[in-house]
């Protein structure tokens, strides 16, 4: 390999990584193991990733071509300093993260100043002494995001800040925090995030200060002591704080009750938590104190870490809460009990946990008694669990009286009609999506209900035997199994009807003739056999809303065909079906009326077309017959002759040549002496010579002529040859045979001889029609035909 070519491979693929980890103005050259910033990031750049490599500094000029930088992240790199008028050609740039490196001072961050365009900037884990904000932070006018991190915060750290609206500050916090009271008072943020690190709470006053100036409020990474925080609650008379969440955190059975018991007693409305593990369960029931202001409370992925505690008491423990919207979500509850008293619970949602039939009941002697506690319920969430009778359900809720809005989705549902169902007689919303169940579904349905969503199910068919639902305005059976429009007669107020991905090949429309309210129908995404029972469905799409009033969604583009196979994929509308293929009476009519006329005809023109030439084939039979007959050849005109024909032809032609032409004229319907290159050249002469030889020794020469004649040059020297012995023989000495048309615009000028044979003798055309070879070989053996002797004359002569 030369060196050049050498260099060029090995920069290829050196630039080949680099290439592929940009795409879209996103760049990632995290962990190249980077010192500077690199000088190749291209111009279109918006999201460059440089964490996690050993940049130290930042200077003037490293982004002077990233005018359209948006997001920038230079976390994990060691960096100590970042100069003044770095960012001066950034921006546009909104999003900066400096975390995990050495910075050491917040108020003297001078590149600040040339970033008015950010709106979330991180610098927590950095080396800062103190949370004391330069006056730079006060061109940040459209920061929305900031995260911070020190080991002291003191009074006026956030002076800077105070008339930029937050809408999150996140500060990380370690576990030897130095906190002045009062410290955040500057702040004006919607919500607070405190980061503890896997630590503990135990600055107090941080505590006050967040439940006195924040309305939101989320503490992280805990992994225990929250007696400050239950602390502060329960002596604070003042709290401005509406929301507190906790996330990633460990918790004590006991701190949890307390905490969530002190909150009870503040005004605080929405506790939450997510991602929790709760240890040292409970054995026994865990009071809960007093009423409550409180609006909702959510546990979402939570864990207990201890396998022997009474599950009876954390589930009453928790559904006993005084809220109005209650949610656990995502946790193993395999189980849920009833209230002691009646619920003042609004909302309730169990979503992706996995309850049983057993919800919502208890067991009392040999009997099993249904909540009667739960009848202010209107919202209830049962999606993703391990549901399996769906009577058994309704049963479950019969009591829930004030129950509206229903979610029963993905579940496994079992229901075969045997049994009634007893669900409450409010629900208007029911989502039964995703759940297994059957055409039997609808004999288990609320009578009330308005919006029903059946969507991927095993429906085939809407069954007519069922009482109606009358109030049914929405049904939703996407992705079943349907064949055809269901009719509206059990649901006459139907306004909306979704069926698409079913089995659809030819929808009828007279069941839409019961559906006198039905504004919206999809039935995109089906499988239509574009044949006549489709027809008066294309029309129906085809027809603007204002003739019918209905929207028929996503047409055209959601309706193809899949069968006849000439308009696959070919959209309805452009597929045109034609009245007479689909009308029996109509086509009858149009085949019996001119039935004899059409057949005489087409009888009459078929003739037509083939006795032209059938008399021409004959004609010519009949005048090779004839020379033959008038034409006596003296013996001496014969001398040399060893040869019917001498065939010349391109080298294209040879299949046709051996498999039609030799067979038919030298096998046993034939039995003429056919001279070709193959057999009868002599090794040794030129090509020339053995042309020459060949022609004077034949009666004939054949020419079969096709496109690639014309081309060859052997083939022009060929017919040039015989055209000489044309003159001494006769004219019938040649004969041409046409294997395809040939153009006259096709042959070459010095082919002048073939073009005036053609326009004055007649040829032989091969027909494309088999039974019409018969007397093609015919007439070619005809014009062929001479007596030769039966050994050449001048080996007789000696």
């Amino acid at each position: 390999m030369r060196p050049s070519a050498a260099f060029l491979w090995a920069a290829a693929i050196l630039v080949v990584p680099q290439m592929s980890s940009s795409s879209d103005g996103n760049v990632d050259r995290s962990s190249k193991n980077l010192s500077s910033v690199p000088a190749d990031l291209p111009l279109t750049a918006e999201r460059v990733d440089l964490s996690r490599n050993h940049i130290h500094q930042l200077h003037t000029g490293d982004f002077k071509n990233l005018g359209l930088l948006r997001f920038l992240n230079m976390s994990w790199n060691g960096l100590e300093l970042i100069e003044a008028e770095t960012f001066l050609d950034t921006p546009l740039l909104e999003d900066l993260d400096l975390s995990h490196n050495v910075l050491r001072n917040l108020s003297d961050q001078r590149f600040l100043l040339h970033t008015g365009n950010l709106r979330v900037i991180n610098l927590a884990w950095n080396e800062f002494l103190n949370m004391t904000l330069g006056r730079e932070f006060r061109a940040l006018g459209k920061l929305e995001t900031l995260t911070l991190g020190a080991r002291a915060i003191s009074s006026g750290d956030f002076r800077n800040i105070a008339m930029v609206k937050l809408h999150r500050l996140t500060l990380s916090l370690e576990e030897e925090l130095d906190y002045e009271a009062t410290s955040l008072m500057d702040i004006h943020a919607e919500k607070i995030q405190l980061d503890l690190n896997g630590g503990q709470v135990t600055q107090g006053d941080l505590i006050a200060d967040v439940l006195l100036f924040f309305e939101e409020v989320e503490l992280r990474n805990i992994t225990g002591d929250y007696k400050q925080v239950t602390r502060q609650l329960r002596q604070r008379a003042n709290i401005t704080t509406v929301s507190i969440s906790m996330s990633i955190f460990e918790v004590d059975w006991k701190d949890l009750t307390e905490l969530v018991n002190a909150t009870l007693h503040t005004s605080i409305a929405n506790l939450s938590a997510s991602d929790a593990a709760i240890s040292n369960p409970p054995y026994t029931d865990t009071i809960i104190t007093g009423p409550s202001l409180m609006e909702s409370f959510t546990v979402t992925r939570g864990v207990v870490t201890s396998f022997f505690f009474s599950q009876e008491a954390m589930y009453d423990f928790f559904i006993n809460l005084p809220v109005k919207h209650f949610a656990l979500v995502e946790i193993s509850l395999i189980h849920m009990t009833c209230p002691r008293n009646l619920s003042p619970i609004v909302e309730l949602d169990f979503s992706y946990c996995t309850l049983s039939d057993s919800i919502f009941s208890t067991i009392k002697g040999q009997e099993t008694v249904e909540c009667e506690t739960l009848s202010n319920v209107e919202k209830l969430s049962l999606v993703g669990n391990n549901l399996k009778s769906l009577q058994l359900v309704s049963k479950r809720l019969q009591y829930m009286n004030s129950l509206k809005h229903l979610d029963l989705s993905i579940n496994a549902f079992v229901y075969d009609g045997s049994s009634e169902c007893l669900w409450p007689q409010n629900i208007t919303f029911m989502n039964l999506s995703s759940g297994g169940v059957t055409d039997e579904v609808f004999k288990c349905l609320p009578k009330g209900v308005k919006i029903l969503d059946l969507q991927n199910n095993q429906i085939s068919v809407v069954p007519s035997s069922i009482l109606k639902l009358g109030n049914l305005s929405s049904l939703n059976l996407n992705a079943n199994r349907l064949r055809d429009l269901p009719a509206c007669h059990i649901f006459p107020q139907i306004t909306e009807l979704l069926l698409r991905s079913n089995s659809l090949h030819a929808p009828s429309l007279r069941n839409l003739s019961s559906c006198p309210s039905l504004k919206i129908l999809d039935a995109s995404n089906n499988p239509f056999t574009c044949t006549c029972p489709l027809r008066h469905f294309i029309r129906l799409g085809i027809q603007t809303e204002s003739e019918r009033g209905l929207e028929l969604l996503n047409w055209p583009e959601g309706y193809y065909c899949i069968y006849p196979e000439d308009v696959r994929d070919t959209k309805l509308e452009s597929v045109w079906i034609p009245e007479i293929s689909c009308s029996p009476s109509l086509l009858a009519a149009t085949i019996l009326v001119p039935s004899v006329i059409l057949i005489i005809s087409v009888f009459f023109l078929c003739q037509r077309l083939d006795v032209p030439w059938y008399i021409g084939m004959i004609w010519q039979w009949t005048r090779a017959k004839h020379r033959a007959r008038v034409r006596q050849l003296r013996p001496e005109d014969m001398v040399g002759i060893e040869f019917h024909a001498f065939v010349s032809y391109s080298q294209h032609d040879v299949d046709w040549v051996k498999n039609f032409l030799l067979f038919n004229l030298e096998g046993p319907g034939g039995g003429l002496r056919i001279c070709h290159h193959e057999k009868n050249f002599v090794p040794g002469k030129t090509i020339m010579e053995n042309i020459i030889t060949c022609v004077e020794k034949s009666r004939r020469s054949v020419f079969v002529l096709s496109a690639h004649f014309v081309k060859s040059e052997w083939c022009h020297y060929e017919l040039y040859f015989a055209g000489h012995q044309r003159l001494s023989q006769g004219s019938d000495s040649i004969v041409l045979v046409l294997l395809e048309p040939l153009p006259q615009y096709l042959i070459p000028s010095k082919y002048y001889q073939l073009k005036s044979m053609m326009s004055r003798h007649t040829y032989l055309e091969w027909p494309q029609d088999k039974a019409k070879h018969r007397l093609f070989w015919a007439n070619l053996r005809a014009a062929l035909q001479s007596n030769l002797p039966s050994e050449p004359v001048a080996q007789t002569e000696e």
